[in-house]
């Protein structure tokens, strides 16, 4: 009966992956241009494969050793399902990543005819990471469980994914800031020439990083949270309901009907992607996301009124509860339209939060910092409402798997959010190559606007990616705690946090700080890398001769090579944190204190996610806002000051704050696997 009803969810997932070698066809059909941008457009492929590829290289060898400790700890079922993840995450940034170089220079060529050829272009490549995501993500799940149908060895799967996401967000985050800060310091602040000038030896590098950081490492963050959450949703529905009438695979079964409608959902959403008659470019790709949410809402009503009454699974806690599981999704729904809304009111130019930071810019690099931060701060306290609000609603209706349930439901709409995502660094590359390939200022009249919203997506998908994860971790740390009672050899064992005892507070304490030491490792990470690239780009200016009349070319394949090098050698030790830190809590502590941990990291590593990737956002188009001719415009002291916000943003928003998303994570997966030793192991010694 399992394969039965595994079949048809394989098959939505089979139909994502479909629709995305369709859409992988069409991009290829595509004109790319002259020439020139074809040239430009080879060289920032070629950059971004030997990273991926070096990057890649590295994971594998880590997770050799991780493969090894499984398959003899916890047995080769799990470290199989380990591969299978880790597998699964890297294959889906990897595509996705190519099909975005490859989609940014006909981009350009089509921004010849027009703003709806080129958002048109952009987001279909996009769209291919997207489906590849979801697609990947629930096909992975389903043969996690249909090769043993056996909940405990899929969090193997979870932890494959996890692993490639917090080594893919944190190299691919200090690769693209590095290059960007280096570009932004030295080419506009101290040699006075445009953002993409091909004059800059660092555009190239730049360009790259857009891919590296924004789809492949988005993509991989949003895979494991997809898994992640799919996984947690299923364990808790299996441990919870086990002893009630019937068996418990309804329960185990949902979430993952739910993200089999949320793929034809996104499919459909993204033929409605198109710009209204005024123009708003937002506006087109809000109408995808709509579109999504309006088809799946009620074929998820129509999904759980089948399931209830299908007799062959026979679980009467799951009739009962059947009509509050489904506004349990809907409230999921909800808290992601509400998060998108939020974000980017506080990310968009439109909206008073980034006029106040360009506002500020006025009166120097100091205020404009001061506004940044502020606006960041202020910025977390709408999403965690909302966030806090869905969780206590879904958990009036059904509990814990309430919860998890409005958390599957928010990561169904992956597939569509991820396209609106992945459009960004398209767009973004598009823009660079007309402005090196000198196209007419018409092509640069719609890659212009289309980077601008592109800015406003990315961080629209970091908030998405941060409450969402928010709301995983929690449905994570359920699972541990019910690990724990469920899996321990046999001996009975209690599990209480209260706050009379001491290792819980010192618990809680050391989970507050993961967050802050992640990301001051991360920051620490992008300064070394981005001040090597300072000092190539400000020597090539210095010992070329030519490079600013154009007569002489840079080297842009030094600054590729540096920034690659810097980036994967300063990866690894922040990538390890999160693995090491919950083991050594966990056995010298014990499972009270690793429990406090994961709250304390949960709890504290929201608001501080939050505060980096919507103050970078605001910063990063408070400069954009500026740029576009308000307070004084380009080449002015307020520019200035906005640019420096910038590159302060920068490694906030796009390395630290989102790979703090994964790294909560890891940490949750290590002590649901690690729980049944560590909880022995205190009770032995």
């Amino acid at each position: 009966m399992t394969i039965n009803v595994l079949l048809p969810i394989a098959a939505a997932g089979v139909l994502g992956l479909a629709y995305a070698v369709y859409l992988i066809f069409w991009v290829l059909r595509q004109p790319e241009g002259n020439e020139r941008m074809r040239e430009i457009a080879l060289a920032i492929q070629d950059g971004a494969k030997a990273y991926l590829n070096r990057q890649y290289t590295i994971i594998a060898a880590i997770g050799a050793v991780i493969f090894v400790f499984l398959l003899f700890s916890l047995g080769w079922q799990t470290a199989v399902l380990f591969l299978l993840g880790a597998a699964l995450s890297a294959a889906a940034g990897y595509v996705g990543m190519n099909i975005a170089v490859r989609s940014n220079l006909r981009t350009a060529e089509a921004a010849r005819g027009g703003l709806q050829p080129a958002l048109r272009m952009a987001f279909r490549g996009g769209a291919v990471t997207g489906l590849m995501v979801v697609a990947f993500g629930l096909i992975g799940v389903v043969i996690a469980y249909g090769l043993f149908q056996n909940i405990d060895y899929i969090v193997g799967f979870a932890f494959g994914a996890s692993l490639i996401s917090v080594f893919a967000r944190l190299g691919g985050g200090i690769y693209t800031k590095a290059a960007d800060v280096g570009a932004d310091l030295v080419g506009k602040v101290e040699a006075g020439i445009p953002e993409d000038d091909p004059r800059n030896p660092a555009v190239i590098a730049d360009n790259v990083g857009d891919n590296v950081g924004d789809c492949a490492g988005m993509a991989a963050d949003l895979f494991e949270t997809y898994g992640v959450t799919a996984v947690a949703a299923m364990l808790l529905g299996g441990l919870l309901y086990k002893g009630t009438t019937g068996h418990s695979l309804a329960f185990i079964m949902y979430p993952l009907i739910l993200g089999a409608i949320s793929i034809v959902a996104s499919i459909i959403g993204t033929w409605f992607v198109k710009i209204p008659r005024n123009g708003w470019i937002m506006g087109a790709l809000y109408k995808g996301l709509i579109a999504a949410v309006v088809v799946a809402i009620p074929l998820f009503y129509l999904a759980t009124r089948l399931l209830d009454n299908n007799g062959e699974f026979n679980n009467t806690a799951f009739t009962a509860g059947a009509n509050n599981l489904f506004w349990c999704a809907v409230i999921g729904i909800v808290i992601t339209v509400l998060i998108v809304a939020i974000t980017e009111f506080f990310t968009g130019s439109q909206f008073w939060p980034v006029r106040t930071i360009a506002r500020a810019s006025q009166t120097g690099h100091a205020t404009n910092i001061i506004a940044g931060l502020a606006i960041g701060m202020e910025g977390t306290a709408i999403p965690v409402l909302v966030i806090g609000v869905g969780i206590l609603a879904s958990a009036a209706l059904a509990g814990l798997y309430g919860i998890a349930i409005a958390a599957m439901a928010m990561l169904s709409m992956t597939g569509i959010v991820v396209a609106i995502d992945s459009y960004g660094p398209i767009t973004d590359n598009a823009g660079g190559i007309a402005e090196m390939a000198d196209l007419p200022e018409s092509v640069r009249n719609v890659t212009d606007p289309l980077d601008a919203v592109g800015n406003t997506t990315k961080a629209v998908t970091k908030g998405y990616a941060i409450g969402s994860a928010g709301l995983a971790a929690l449905v994570l740390f359920a699972s541990y705690t019910d690990v724990l009672k469920n899996h321990h050899g046999g001996v009975p064992f209690s599990f209480d946090l209260s706050l009379s005892n001491g290792v819980v507070i010192v618990g809680l304490f050391l989970g507050g700080i993961m967050p802050f030491l992640f990301g001051a490792l991360c920051m620490l990470a992008v300064g070394r890398a981005a001040g090597g690239v300072v000092v190539e780009v400000r020597r090539q200016f210095r010992e070329i001769p030519g490079i600013m009349d154009g007569t002489g070319k840079p080297e842009y394949a030094r600054c590729v090579a540096l920034v690659t090098a810097a980036a994967q050698r300063e990866m690894i030790i922040p990538g390890l944190l999160p693995v090491a830190a919950p083991l050594l809590v966990g056995f010298i502590l014990g499972p009270q204190a690793l429990g406090a941990m994961l709250l304390g990291t949960i709890v504290v590593g929201l608001f501080v996610a939050l505060q980096m990737t919507t103050g970078g956002g605001a910063w990063d188009n408070a400069k954009k806002y500026i740029e576009d001719g308000h307070f004084g415009g380009k080449g002015t002291d307020t520019h200035a000051a906005a640019v420096t916000g910038d590159t302060v943003g920068d490694p906030y928003k796009d390395t630290a704050g989102p790979a703090i998303n994964p790294m909560i994570k890891v940490m949750n997966i290590i002590a649901i696997l690690a729980a049944p030793t560590i909880a022995l192991h205190h009770l032995l010694y």
